[in-house]
């Protein structure tokens, strides 16, 4: 696999073997998790909604005080790393930006962010899943509240949490005592017949596919208290690893015995529409 880094003594960025990719040990990501990152999805060398995620980025990076990452660069780079992968018709795109170099603590110092554009195969996606609650809250008035930064120990946490139980995700409370967000998606339900999904001042993240659904099937942004989900008729998680996939269980309570209507005709917009337009 090949990979596209900038930064790092890689100057304006080069396409390197993924084994020749190197950072340096004080880069504040890896110390501090002092970074951004986005996922994308490229099919048959096509980036889906690149222009979104890459604003995201910057959104994020501005959130956590570092400086604007060079999205034009971040671009190219994402261009050139499919380019060296023709393998992969179906890829996971995954770009990290940190901000270099570092101190061993909090402290920052000027000099040279760090770029990686790294590449995988795909995962399936099933046509429905299930989740589990996580035991810790999101804070929706933390720092990095909304933030898609690479500080992700809550989520290996709560994911392995519920992996544990039969999950393939966990989904949180905030901490207010309502529905949040997923650890890598966002949260959708159907209750007294209206299709709902937190508000972003509840503290989930931006999601581009969530932002796309509302776009284009629609729904109400509404805090969900989470003593009402045991009335909640139908849900569905949206990510760009998931696009737009069905929930039957929550916490080992069946919600439905197979995707719903409003779950189905969401999926079924977002699909079409996601194919008709590669950067919506």
């Amino acid at each position: 696999m090949k990979v596209w880094i900038a930064g790092a003594g890689f100057g304006r960025g080069a396409v390197v073997d993924q084994a020749e990719a190197r950072v340096p040990v004080l880069d504040h990501g890896i110390t501090v998790g002092d970074g951004v990152f986005e996922t994308v999805r490229a099919t048959d060398g096509r980036p889906f909604a690149l222009t979104r995620h890459l604003k995201r980025l910057a959104r994020s990076a501005e959130g956590l005080g570092m400086a604007e990452p060079d999205l034009d660069l971040i671009a190219d780079g994402v261009s050139r790393a499919v380019a060296a992968n023709p393998e992969l018709n179906d890829a996971r795109v995954r770009i990290t930006v940190t901000d270099g170099t570092g101190p061993l603590g909090s402290d920052r110092t000027p000099g040279e962010q760090t770029a990686i554009v790294a590449l995988a195969p795909f995962p399936n996606i099933p046509d429905h899943s299930d989740v589990v609650l996580s035991p810790w809250p999101r804070n929706e008035f933390g720092a990095l509240a909304g933030l898609k930064t690479t500080s992700y120990a809550d989520n290996v946490r709560a994911l392995a949490y519920a992996r544990a139980r039969g999950g393939s995700e966990a989904v949180f409370p905030n901490v207010s005592g309502n529905l949040c967000e997923g650890t890598g998606s966002n949260v959708f339900v159907v209750l007294d017949g209206r299709l709902v999904t937190p508000p972003l001042s509840a503290g989930p993240l931006a999601g581009i596919t969530r932002e796309l659904v509302l776009e284009w099937y629609g729904a109400e942004e509404a805090d969900v208290p989470m003593e009402r989900l045991p009335e909640v008729t139908e849900v569905f998680l949206t990510s760009t690893g998931r696009d737009v996939q069905p929930i039957l269980h929550i916490d080992g309570r069946q919600v439905s015995a197979e995707p719903g209507p409003v779950s189905r005709k969401a999926r079924e917009v977002f699909a079409e529409r996601a194919a008709a337009d590669i950067d919506p």
